[in-house]
């Protein structure tokens, strides 16, 4: 269970280094390439982070049976992000945590998104945008899987608008969020 309010998602150097020194549990890492994964993710649990990896935008992996062997054997954060169900799978087989980000963008895609999200059953579901705390609440109690909301979240007051609405946690590149 993720216990912490805001898991900040990492997409420089100088930003994975300032988390590096926090006193943040968890790193997102986002926009990286695959030649520097193994290397940020054993720095970060060096540190006692736990990682979360966003696979889909990872540059070089593809994000397939293999490259989710490689994520699972060689690299082995301590979970992965995806749109992905096949990714979200693979990371159940690696006993990784898996997040399947969600896209709210119309009612035929929350419906379509919720048949997945029945079928794969990840351990949490990353809803996008973050600032819908109508659909925070509805896609919670539909589904029963743990939520955390990301996207267009820009200050505190719209951070507690989504935990109130059922979020576990938000996910945030906004470092000025990032208190702990």
């Amino acid at each position: 269970m993720i216990e912490q309010r805001i898991l900040p998602a990492v997409k420089n150097m100088k930003d994975f280094e300032k988390l590096l020194e926090s006193d943040t549990n968890y790193i997102v890492l986002l926009d990286t390439r695959i030649a520097l994964l193994k290397s940020l993710v054993r720095y970060s649990k060096k540190t006692g982070k736990k990682v979360f990896v966003h696979t889909d935008l990872i540059q070089g992996l593809k994000t397939d049976e293999y490259g989710m062997e490689y994520l699972g054997q060689e690299v082995k954060p301590d979970g992965v992000i995806s749109t992905r169900t096949s990714v979200i799978q693979q990371a159940k087989k690696y006993k990784m945590t898996a997040i399947q980000r969600m896209f709210l963008i119309d009612s035929h895609a929350i419906d379509h998104n919720l048949k997945l999200l029945r079928k794969t059953k990840p351990d949490y579901v990353e809803l996008l945008p973050g600032i819908l705390p109508g659909q925070i609440t509805a896609i919670k109690e539909a589904i029963g899987v743990p939520i955390i909301a990301g996207g267009l979240i820009r200050n505190h007051q719209e951070v507690d608008q989504a935990i109130e609405a059922g979020a576990t946690a938000i996910s945030t590149s906004r470092s000025d969020l990032w208190h702990f």
